[in-house]
């Protein structure tokens, strides 16, 4: 017996977290892909564009703009300073921490990767109108933001993220 599909629903009964997690593999891949000829992955160049675009972080100031925990940007900053792609120097005020700047091949690296970056958002974007583009960024930031102010068992924090 044949069984039809009812498409319209299908998407609609998919986990939350199955489909962003699927659509997230989907671009990085695409991303990782046409990155590959210049060595460096998705999570390092949203890492090396962030320490490109404002010399001298400290690391927390780097997890916090690219959304990765200390020791996620740790194991990034290690993987870039091996490539040559950015060195650290000590802080001023606490010596403890250090201050991060690319070097002058990372921002080459970023300078000839930020069309490649730029391309593939134009690819998501063609398969969906303007309205609907915006719309779903807003609606990203909306479940960012809930799911951010939420604890581990589900209850709303008074922190505002």
């Amino acid at each position: 017996m044949s069984e039809t599909v009812d498409k319209s629903n299908k998407t609609s009964q998919l986990p939350i977290g199955f489909a962003l997690g699927l659509t997230y593999r989907k671009v990085s891949g695409l991303f990782q892909h046409r990155l590959s000829p210049y060595g460096i992955t998705p999570e390092q160049w949203s890492t090396l564009n962030q320490i490109d675009r404002a010399q001298g972080l400290i690391q927390k100031e780097i997890a916090e703009r690219t959304g990765k925990d200390k020791p996620t940007t740790t194991r990034i900053l290690d993987h870039l300073e091996k490539k040559g792609l950015i060195y650290k120097k000590p802080g001023e005020r606490d010596r403890r921490s250090f201050l991060v700047y690319s070097t002058e091949l990372g921002r080459s690296i970023i300078r000839e990767t930020t069309s490649i970056e730029d391309s593939v958002t134009e690819d998501v974007r063609r398969c969906l109108s303007d309205q609907e583009y915006d719309l779903m960024l807003e609606l990203l930031q909306r479940i960012q933001q809930t799911v951010g102010s939420l604890d581990d068992s589900g209850h709303q924090t008074d922190e505002e993220n």
